[in-house]
């Protein structure tokens, strides 16, 4: 998606990229650059504008926890929480049930 998010897109589009953000979260601590590329490999480009905040929400929303870097210039470090790991293993079932649908074949 190289293209701006069209406003009426971008509330399913932050859906997708919390998932995506938990999801690496749960194999191992996460950094803002390191999810913008990762991010961005998958067509999705977002600016530190918009990634961050994603981070600082899912923080008070209990999903991650992030620790500060011993000197300014080194980079914040998120990890997922208990919270975050129930609400991904919920939405890997919905979106598991949600994908079987749509790629059933009618007959």
């Amino acid at each position: 998606m190289t293209e701006p998010v069209d406003p009426a897109d971008r509330e399913i589009r932050l859906a997708i990229w919390k998932i995506h953000i938990l999801h690496h979260a749960a194999e191992g601590p996460i950094y803002g650059l390191w999810m913008m590329h990762e991010l961005a490999e998958h067509g999705h480009r977002l600016s530190p504008g918009t990634l961050y905040p994603i981070l600082s929400r899912m923080e008070k929303n209990g999903w991650l926890t992030s620790v500060p870097g011993q000197s300014r210039r080194e980079r914040r470090e998120y990890r997922i929480t208990k919270a975050g790991r129930s609400l991904l293993a919920r939405l890997r079932s919905e979106i598991k049930e949600l994908h079987d649908e749509l790629t059933e074949e009618k007959t």
